[in-house]
């Protein structure tokens, strides 16, 4: 079936691709277990520079880059080369720190000499999404190409453009040809690539039902995975400290990406004495969003990434609206446009509350203890990240009693490289980013000397 590249504000198909061969794949796969032999026994220091020649081509190339992500998903160009840049430095950082991560960690042995080395696995492969085409991709290739992995891509359907210019970025870089390839596969080829003894690990980011999917061919094959699925994070607001500046956070860990991201803000429990404020200040900021075409430059909102996404968004508010939630803004405007919305009085059972809004769409409601504050965020079968807004010390308290991956205190939910990132729940597990992340597709091995 054919890889179609399309956007979404026109609905013009850009460019049309076959899918790889099952020969291609193999040869791919070869490819890549035979380049690890070599790549893995590189000097660090070779692997290092090699990683700060990748960054010096994506600033190179951030303009063409950023222009594709526009053209293939949406996304506004300021937001694009933002995206660029954060790739650039998540390169950077793993070129800084990968000697002190992968260095033997010694071990306190009753006798002798005891260590743990660290040593790659092999070919991974990254099943990735559309929503931060560039950054989910050097965020998991970053750290295990440069620990002497290698590996292979299978991107979104709908990004096969975005895929192709990120191995043809490792190549401007200098890496051998079998350190990074993409494959432009469907879904349904994963699980023949995970039956492949000479592939070691897979690294999933996207859907509940995708993770579930592919941790159980992992599981299969006896294959190390690492899953970062979906989120419905709390963004919790104590008191009025700061209140205007709180919102404007609000709103814009919600908009994020058009509200595509896993951990974009999603669930606004809020103190019921700021209650009215805070949703009367997110009314006038959603209200003055203005949705244009991505290309265009000094555009802030662009569509959402595909058709099918915004009507399946409509189809979750206009059920929670039917079980008594109120619905504050137009939304839904035909195609893949959007515009941004509230729901007040969201309760249990509605889409709102417990599925994800994978979109521009804020669900609100109020609190009036701490203890069910902490209850209704904890709420949720996901777990991905979090934020809590107030005096600093009782809201730092708070944070320790959420249930998820993360949680920030009085700054928006957001992934940084020194910082370890993952989920629990039906959020998913293991670590990316920081050493932690580094360390998932290695074996910690023991060594201890007599």
């Amino acid at each position: 079936m054919p890889i179609q590249s399309k956007n979404p504000y026109t609905g013009e198909v850009l460019t049309t691709y076959s899918e790889a061969s099952s020969q291609l794949v193999e040869n791919a796969i070869e490819k890549a277990h035979f380049t690890f032999q070599t790549w893995k026994a590189k000097p660090l220091e070779y692997r290092v520079n090699l990683l700060l020649r990748l960054a010096e081509v994506l600033e190179k190339d951030t303009e063409a880059l950023a222009r594709l992500m526009a053209l293939e998903m949406g996304k506004v160009l300021a937001d694009g080369r933002a995206e660029i840049e954060k790739c650039a430095a998540c390169c950077r950082y793993y070129a800084q720190h990968a000697a002190d991560f992968l260095k033997d960690k010694a071990l306190a042995a009753p006798h002798g000499k005891a260590y743990v080395q660290y040593e790659p696995l092999g070919v991974i492969l990254a099943v990735m999404p559309w929503n931060f085409p560039f950054w989910q991709v050097f965020r998991f290739a970053a750290p295990h190409i440069v620990s002497g992995n290698t590996a292979l891509l299978k991107h979104a359907s709908n990004v096969p453009q975005c895929a192709l210019a990120i191995a043809d970025c490792f190549t401007k870089a200098g890496f051998p040809s079998g350190v990074f390839q993409t494959l432009l596969i469907p879904s349904s080829s994963v699980p023949a690539i995970l039956a492949d003894e000479r592939v070691r690990g897979v690294s999933l980011t996207g859907s509940e039902e995708a993770g579930k999917s592919v941790a159980a061919e992992a599981a299969r094959n006896l294959k190390k995975s690492v899953l970062e699925l979906g989120g419905s994070d709390a963004f919790v607001v104590l008191d009025a400290t700061n209140l205007g500046h709180v919102v404007q956070m609000a709103a814009k860990s919600r908009l994020v990406n058009m509200g595509q991201s896993c951990i974009a803000a999603k669930r606004f429990i809020v103190h019921e004495s700021v209650y009215e404020n805070f949703v009367s200040q997110l009314k006038g900021i959603f209200k003055s969003v203005r949705i244009q075409d991505p290309l265009q430059e000094g555009s802030t909102y662009g569509p959402m990434a595909q058709a099918h996404l915004a009507e399946e968004l409509n189809q979750q508010v206009k059920q929670s609206v039917q079980m008594g939630a109120e619905q504050i803004g137009v939304g839904y405007l035909g195609e893949a446009i959007f515009q941004p919305s509230i729901l007040l009085g969201v309760k249990e059972g509605m889409p709102a509350w417990e599925e994800e809004l994978f979109g521009p769409v804020a669900s609100v409601r109020s609190f009036s203890t701490v203890e069910e504050a902490i209850h209704l965020a904890n709420d949720s079968r996901f777990g991905l990240g979090g934020s809590v807004w107030g005096q600093v010390e009782k809201a730092e308290s708070v944070a320790r009693q959420i249930h998820s991956g993360a949680v920030y205190v009085n700054q928006m939910m957001a992934s940084h490289p020194a910082i370890p990132f993952g989920g629990v729940k039906h959020s998913g597990y293991g670590k990316e980013l920081s050493e932690s992340g580094l360390w998932e597709f290695t074996n910690a091995k023991s060594i201890w000397v007599a």
